[in-house]
Parts: C-alpha cells; structure tokens; sequence
C-alpha cells in the first residue's frame, strides 16, 4: 500500500491531479455545510428525523452527501444532473437526431453532453420548487415551521439558489474528470457516502456498547458485508471477451490487419441505475399516498420495506431495468456495424446480421448473472434489518457505488503509471 502511494505521489503530474481533485472534493464537502436562506436547520432536522432512511428522500439524500437532510445550497446534488445523462441517454436511442449525434463521434458527444447540462438546469429548477414546498411543509417537534417567511419570494430564492448549486456541483464534477483523476460525478457521489460511514460506525459501537446489538449478530454482520464487498469487486471487474479478428489487407507491398483482439462485455454494464429506478418506482406510492390519491394507501401498506412483496418486487424491477438499460448502452446492431466498418469478424461468424445475434445471445446470458448479482447485493441490508434486527445506516446500492467507483479510479491511476512509464521508456530508447 505505502509503495503504491509512493508510485502515486512520486509522479509529479499525477501528484498535481490526485491534489486537485481533493481540494475540489473538499470545496464540495464544505459547501454541504452552507444553508438555504431562510430555513431553520435545527427545525428541518428534528422534522425528519428517521424519514432519511428510505423512500424518495433517502434517494435524494444518498446522492446529495447528506445535504438534503441540512437544507444546503447543494441539496440536490448531482442527482438532476444523472437524470438528465440516464434521459439523454435513452432518447439516443429512440429519437433519430440525437441518435445521429452520437454516431458522429466526439463532435456529436460534445453537442449531447451541452444538451445534458441545459437539461439539469430544467430539472434542478422543478425539483427545486419541489424541495420548497416539502421545506415548507415540514413541523418540528414543536410545532415550529422549517422556513422562516414561506411564500412566493421563499420559493423563488430557493429555486435560484438550488439550481446554481446543482450547476456548480456539476462544474465541479467535470473539472475533476478533466483536469483531475477519475470521474467527476461519481467521486462527489462517492465522496458524499464515505462521509457518513465514520457515523454509521458509531451508531453501531454505541448499539453494541448498549447491549442492543450482541457480539455473534455483530460478527455476523460483519461478515456478510464483507463478503458482499468482495462479490461486488468480483462481478464488477468480470467480463465476457468475444474474440475478435481484423482483416488482413494489402496496401502496396505492406499488409496490414490480421491481428487478434477481444470485445469485452461487462457481466453487470447497468451499473447501479437499476436499483435506482426500481427503489424510485417502489416509493412512489408512499409518496402519492401524501396526496390523497385513491388506492395509493393499500398500495403503500402492502409495499412494505422488508417485507416479501416489497423484496419480490424490487428483484423483479431490478432484473427487468438490468435488461433494459443493458440494451440502451451496449445496442448489438451497432456493435456489429461498427465492428463490420473496421473489417473485424468474430471467428466462425459471418458479418452483420448474424454477429448482432450473436453478441445479443452472449449478452442477455452475462447481463442475466449481473441482474441477479445486483438485485441480491441490493436486499441484504433488508435481509439484515428483518433477520438479526441490526439497522444499517447504509444500503446495498451504496456499497455498489463504493465499491465500483473506487475500483474505477484505481484502475485509472494504474493506466496513467503504466502510459507514464511507457512513454519514459520510449524517450529514453529514442
């Protein structure tokens, strides 16, 4: 470990971005920090307390870092603009034009990507009104309002100042995918969760301390989050390789081609958007509950969290948004277009139509080991609540995000030591 961070450190280029990209995650941690105008936080945080745990304010408050349940300027966090790439990203591929930029390559990525942020923007401003009348419809304990002078001027600040925040947060982001190390967005997600794991600890030494949580559940416990963690690092980093051989071609008295490659399929390519969407689905009527909506009560008594309806749907909605959000990002016709334009085949199967079959069988087989993997490692902070009553402050999907962003950015720094080392080598050679 230590000679690894003296590899990182040693390397003054890679020294300069690992730096930068802390102090750009630690403008972000403090900013958490900064409230709304006009919000008692004190009173927002006696109003809700134990509502974070689940439902759509759990969503909300897992991706903002915790700053939902703070009533900070970047309450919303990065979360609108995720859903503004997750809706980019699905009109691609039913609507012609945007499906035309994206094949244009790194001209049309450009136009998308100005598209994705003027979506955010959008989104942050509706979800910011919504935020405001949620901030306004909060009580403390007693009885006190959370905003201080609700009204129309309440809601037009709030709206103004949780977009900037969400635009900034997303600023921030691409400056770390550009000038830093890793992804942008996923380390302020990440970062926002690792946060709240020195208090998850604590909550449980004290329970522990207590007597609430006995010594075995606790080792128990212990152990299937460890073994969830080395799952998650196994399936994360598999992948199905399709070989790949390119044609040989005769170009004067050169012949070029003729060499071997593989075409990589990740066994879980969704990432953890299926989870998202099904937890989104799945809270839904919890929330239209609170408006009354005919129906949406039984709804809510029967989709309890924990219970077997509720498990049996979330694997089931997993496994479907698995399929679905697999066949948006990785289409096989494209694929094998792609592949027939570079003059590459897959041995023992003919170009074009049959190589899009092809690789749609072989996809729908790994994406099935995938969905399953996701919608299990998913539930078992639920199997732990239900079966040896321990309440973890975080989830599955959490440890996903953790876990995967983490590998993510150390098989980026990995790559830049090796290209940094080829390059040296090659400059001393010459």
């Amino acid at each position: 470990m230590f000679e690894s961070l003296w590899r990182v450190f040693s390397n003054a280029d890679l020294r300069r971005r690992v730096l930068f990209t802390l102090g750009v995650l630690s403008v972000y941690r403090i900013g958490i920090y900064v409230t709304l105008p006009g919000v008692d936080r004190k009173a927002l945080r006696d109003s809700i307390a134990g509502d974070t745990d689940a439902g759509l304010l759990g969503i909300f408050n897992l991706f903002s870092g915790g700053a939902l349940e703070k009533a900070s300027i970047f309450a919303l966090g990065v979360m609108p603009y995720v859903s503004a790439s997750i809706i980019l990203q699905l009109l691609s591929s039913v609507y012609r034009p945007l499906e035309e930029l994206r094949k244009e390559g790194e001209a049309g990525q450009r136009k998308i990507n100005q598209y994705t942020r003027y979506g955010t923007v959008v989104l942050a401003l509706a979800q910011g009104w919504g935020t405001t009348v949620w901030l306004e419809s909060q009580r403390a304990q007693e009885l006190l309002s959370v905003v201080r002078e609700p009204g129309w001027g309440f809601r037009l600040m709030t709206m103004l100042t949780l977009a900037t925040g969400t635009v900034f947060v997303m600023w921030l982001g691409e400056q770390i995918t550009e000038r830093g190390i890793g992804n942008g967005t996923s380390l302020v997600i990440f970062t926002g969760i690792v946060a709240d794991f020195p208090t998850a600890v604590g909550q449980l030494s004290q329970a522990f301390k207590s007597g609430q949580v006995q010594p075995l559940t606790l080792f128990v416990a212990a152990a299937i989050i460890i073994g969830t963690v080395a799952v998650i690092i196994l399936f994360e980093r598999g992948q199905r390789r399709i070989p790949i051989e390119y044609s040989r071609r005769i170009v004067g008295r050169k012949m070029y081609g003729g060499q071997r490659t593989h075409l990589p399929l990740k066994v879980n390519a969704s990432g953890v958007i299926p989870p998202i969407f099904a937890s989104t689905m799945l809270v839904l009527p919890n929330s239209l509950a609170g408006m009354s909506i005919p129906g949406m009560d039984d709804l809510r008594d029967v989709l309890l969290r924990g219970g077997w309806v509720y498990n049996s749907a979330f694997v089931l909605l997993t496994v479907f948004f698995c399929y679905f959000y697999t066949a948006v990002q990785f289409p096989p016709v494209d694929v094998a277009d792609g592949l027939k334009k570079q003059g590459a085949f897959i041995p023992g199967v003919r170009p074009g139509k049959a190589t899009a079959e092809f690789i749609e069988k072989v996809l729908m087989r790994v994406t099935a080991g995938g969905a399953i993997y996701v919608a299990l490692v998913c539930i078992i902070p639920d199997f732990l609540r239900t079966t040896f009553r321990l309440a973890l402050p975080f989830g599955g999907t959490s440890i996903m995000i953790v876990v995967g962003v983490a590998i993510d950015t150390v098989n980026q720094v990995e790559s830049y030591l090796i290209s940094e080392n080829y390059e040296g080598a090659r400059t001393t050679a010459l």
